[in-house]
């Protein structure tokens, strides 16, 4: 035989052998390997559905809405315990109903997660503020979120203690609790920082009583305390140079109809009136009757470009006088819809909106129905 064939059949059973070798060597790898990850599978599959079932039916027996909750707090659904047998039997003993309770989770799943300890504390603590465990009940079946959403109960303590300490009533924490949670996952320290702010403003403005001062604004606007004091403090210096307010105007404005805009983007709040100076100037508004139509309506500053610009187009179209707007800025409290309609059954009710008052259509449903009844004969 040649020496070329030798050669050939040589390297090519040497060659042969080490694929053959190589792809063996590779089975019994990629067998082995498959064979443990299949083990691990087969492993959680035996204890997973076991646990996501047990919890299933647990809140199956309660009539807890699954879907809601697990489109809410998916992640609930994933942990290793959950105690909502505990919860369940905690909320019973203060008085809620089983619908209610089911009602709580489906809404806000994570509810299942706290202990009977930390709700135990957590709920001694709200009753400092709370007048009844009922009325705790009550503003949890609104919103369970303010009280389920952090187990730091020492924090909340400290905040209970200091909002007390400057002079906030219970009244005033009952509505910060209910309407601004997130002011008691605060640290102390950062709303520290915004009652300091505001006691500084009180006092840049002439008025001594800065625990007086506090206790309205933060009444008027429990959202402040959530907000930074960049942001306060840019909106006290724009309503004052806008409006050339004096300290007394300013005082009364940001405790009473104007506190709210201190939660508004400095930026937001810019252009809105730039907005509205635009569209009022447009149809022969002088600047002072602007100023005059926001200060009674500060409301007007959190309506969006298009949202104001076509209610006023809106109001305009159907003969109301930008004047009549102005001297009853309510009108745009209601939507465009409702404005329409209104506008339509008013007119086929005979009812002359350029010559008479046009606050009605800002009216409760049922004051204006009253209302179109009598016109109606």
């Amino acid at each position: 035989m040649a020496p070329r064939n030798l050669w050939y059949m040589r390297n090519n059973f040497l060659f042969g052998s080490r694929c053959w070798m190589i792809r063996f060597s590779a089975e019994v790898l990629f067998k082995s390997v498959s064979f443990r990850l299949f083990c691990v599978k087969c492993d959680n599959a035996g204890n997973e559905p076991l646990k996501n079932e047990d919890l299933l039916n647990n809140l199956l027996s309660m009539g807890v809405d699954i879907d809601m909750a697990k489109k809410r707090q998916p992640g609930v659904f994933n942990r290793t315990i959950t105690n909502e047998q505990d919860l369940k039997i905690f909320l019973l003993s203060k008085g809620a109903s089983k619908e209610v309770i089911a009602s709580i989770i489906s809404r806000y799943p994570r509810a299942i997660t706290r202990t009977p300890e930390s709700l135990s504390q957590r709920w001694e603590l709200w009753r400092r503020i709370m007048t009844s465990d009922l009325e705790i009940i009550n503003i949890l079946e609104r919103s369970p979120e303010p009280f389920f959403r952090s187990s730091n109960n020492l924090n909340l303590e400290n905040n209970i203690k200091f909002l007390y300490s400057v002079g906030l009533t219970r009244k005033c924490l009952c509505r910060l609790l209910t309407n601004a949670p997130r002011t008691f996952s605060n640290s102390v320290d950062l709303n520290k920082q915004m009652v300091e702010l505001l006691q500084n403003i009180c006092l840049s403005l002439g008025h001594n009583d800065s625990a007086d001062f506090v206790r309205k604004i933060i009444f008027k606007n429990p959202f402040i305390l959530i907000q930074s004091t960049k942001r306060v403090k840019a909106n006290i210096e724009f309503l004052q140079s806008t409006f050339n307010l004096n300290s007394g105007e300013l005082l009364v404005l940001i405790c009473g109809p104007g506190a709210e805009i201190l939660d508004l983007s400095n930026d937001y709040a810019k252009r809105n009136y730039a907005n509205i100076k635009k569209k009022f100037f447009s149809h022969g508004c002088t600047e002072k009757e602007i100023q005059k139509f926001v200060l009674s309506y500060p409301d007007v500053m959190f309506l969006a470009e298009k949202k104001f610009n076509d209610k006023i187009d809106c109001l305009i179209e159907e003969k109301v006088s930008i004047s009549q707007i102005i001297e009853n800025p309510r009108v745009l409290d209601s939507s465009i819809s409702t404005l329409k309609s209104r506008i339509k059954e008013l007119v086929n009710a005979g009812y002359n909106l350029s010559m008479s008052n046009i606050t009605l259509l800002s009216w409760s449903q049922k004051r204006y129905k009253a209302k179109l009844k009598k016109l109606n004969g």
